[in-house]
C-alpha cells in the first residue's frame, strides 16, 4: 500500500489496463459510479470497496483505504489503517497460534472477572470480541471453526455476566448467544457453562423457579462429564432452594455440590469465570445456610471462605462479609448486622460497588425487623445505599442474589 494514495488514486493504480466497465461489471456496480470514485467525487459504501478489492486482488489495501475519508486526522487514518489490517489478517489462513492466541484472551477475560471492575473490563472484553467475530465471518477448517465458536460461547457468556453484575438489562440477551454459539460448537461442556452462569441471571432476578430449571440442566447436559457446569449450578441451586425454604432440596444439593468439586480436575479448580473453587463452594454454602437460618454453620462456612480468598477478589469477599453481616441481622442484632454492611461497602473500592454488592447489603436491611428501622446504624446503612426512608419488606422470592 502506498501511503500517500486515496481511494481513487490506489484503485486506479490497481486497475491497470483493464477498463471501467470491465471492472464495473466484477464489482457489480456503475462504469460512471468506478470513474467518480477514481477521481475523488465519490467515497465508496464499505460493502462496494470489499467488493472492488476482492475483484482486483488488492489484498485488503482498498478496504483500509475506504475507512479513511478525505479530510480525516493522523489519528483517525492509523484506526482505519488497523480496522482494514484486522479484516486482512482474519481473512488469512488460520494457524495454530492464531487460534492458540484467541483461547489465551478468552481465558484472560476469564480470569479477570475476578479481580477486575466491571467498568474498566467491558470496552477490553468487546474489543478483543470485535476480532474474534470478524474471524468468524471467514471460512476455516471444521475444527478450527468449532474452537472459534467455542470462544465465542464463551465470551458470549462473559459479556452477559458483565453486564449483570453492572445491573444491565442485555445480560439476557447475551446468554441466548452464548447458548446458540455453544450448541453451533456441539460442546457439552461448555453449554453446560452457560447454562449455570445463566442461572444466576434468574436468581438476581428472583425467579427461583427458573434458577432450578436452568441448573438442572446445566448438570443433566454435562452428565458424567468432569467440567465446570455441575460444581458451579448445584450450590446456586442450593441457594435457590434455601429461599424457598426448602431445606431438604438445598441440603441435597449441597451435596451434590461437594460431590461435583471432588470430580473437577485441578486445572479448573481456579479464579476464574471458566473455573470453581474451594473458596466458592464454602461461600455459597455459607450463602445457603444462612437463608435456611442456620447461621452458626453458615458463620463457619462463611470463615472458611474468608480465609481461602486471595486479597485480589475483593467482591467475592465482601459478599462473603455481607452474609455474615446477614447472619448477625438473623440472630437479632439489627444495628451490629448493619454496622458491618455498611463498614464493608465504604471499605470496597468505589469502582466494585456494583449493582449485585449493593443489592446484598439491601438484602441485611430486608432482615432487620420492622421496628428497628430507625435505629442510627441501620439509617446510615440506607443512606449509604441510598435507599427511601422506608424500605419494602420483600418475600424470599424477590429478593435479589449475590454475585459471583
Amino acid at each position: 500500500m502506498q501511503m500517500s494514495d486515496s481511494f481513487g488514486e490506489a484503485l486506479r493504480r490497481i486497475r491497470g489496463s483493464r477498463s471501467l466497465r470491465d471492472v464495473a461489471a466484477l464489482a457489480s456496480c456503475g462504469k460512471s459510479y468506478i470513474s467518480d470514485l477514481e477521481k475523488g467525487r465519490r467515497h465508496p459504501a464499505p460493502q462496494t470497496a470489499r467488493a472492488l478489492d476482492d475483484a482486483l486482488g488488492a489484498h485488503g489495501e482498498l478496504i483500509a483505504l475506504a475507512d479513511t475519508r478525505p479530510g480525516t486526522t493522523v489519528l483517525e487514518q492509523a484506526d482505519a489503517l488497523q480496522r482494514g489490517l484486522h479484516d486482512l489478517l482474519a481473512a488469512g489462513p488460520l494457524t495454530d497460534s492464531s487460534l492458540e492466541e484467541v483461547e489465551w484472551a478468552v481465558d484472560r477475560h476469564g480470569r479477570g472477572t475476578r479481580y477486575r471492575p466491571e467498568g474498566q473490563h467491558l470496552p477490553e472484553l468487546l474489543a478483543d470480541f470485535q476480532d474474534l467475530r470478524v474471524l468468524l465471518t471467514h471460512r476455516h477448517t471444521t475444527p478450527a471453526r468449532r474452537r472459534l465458536l467455542v470462544a465465542a460461547a464463551r465470551m458470549s457468556g462473559l459479556t452477559a455476566l458483565t453486564f449483570l453484575k453492572i445491573g444491565d438489562g442485555r445480560a439476557v440477551s447475551w446468554w441466548r448467544t452464548a447458548r446458540k454459539a455453544a450448541a453451533a460448537a456441539d460442546d457439552r461442556a461448555t453449554l453446560s457453562w452457560v447454562y449455570a452462569q445463566e442461572a444466576y441471571q434468574a436468581y438476581y432476578g428472583g425467579d427461583l423457579y427458573g434458577a432450578v430449571e436452568l441448573t438442572d440442566r446445566a448438570q443433566r447436559i454435562a452428565s458424567g462429564m468432569p467440567c465446570v457446569g455441575p460444581p458451579l449450578a448445584a450450590p446456586l441451586e442450593a441457594r435457590a432452594y434455601a429461599r424457598l425454604g426448602n431445606g431438604e432440596a438445598a441440603m441435597r444439593a449441597l451435596v451434590a455440590a461437594e460431590t461435583a468439586l471432588e470430580k473437577l480436575p485441578d486445572a479448573e479448580r481456579i479464579g476464574s469465570a471458566f473455573g470453581y473453587s474451594e473458596s466458592q463452594l464454602r461461600f455459597h454454602a455459607g450463602d445457603a445456610l444462612t437463608h435456611l437460618g442456620e447461621t452458626a454453620r453458615a458463620r463457619e462456612e462463611l470463615a472458611r471462605a474468608a480465609a481461602l480468598y486471595p486479597m485480589s477478589e475483593q467482591m467475592d469477599r465482601a459478599l462473603v462479609a455481607l452474609d455474615t453481616a446477614m447472619c448477625t441481622a438473623l440472630e437479632g442484632d439489627p444495628a451490629a448486622a448493619a454496622d458491618q454492611a455498611a463498614h464493608t461497602i465504604i471499605e470496597l473500592e468505589p469502582d466494585h460497588r456494583t449493582a449485585l454488592i449493593l443489592y446484598r447489603a439491601r438484602d441485611v436491611i430486608t432482615r432487620v425487623p420492622p421496628g428497628a428501622r430507625e435505629v442510627h446504624e441501620v439509617r446510615a446503612l440506607r443512606e449509604i445505599l441510598a435507599l427511601p426512608p422506608r424500605t419494602t419488606e420483600r418475600g424470599r422470592g424477590d429478593q435479589h442474589g449475590d454475585g459471583e
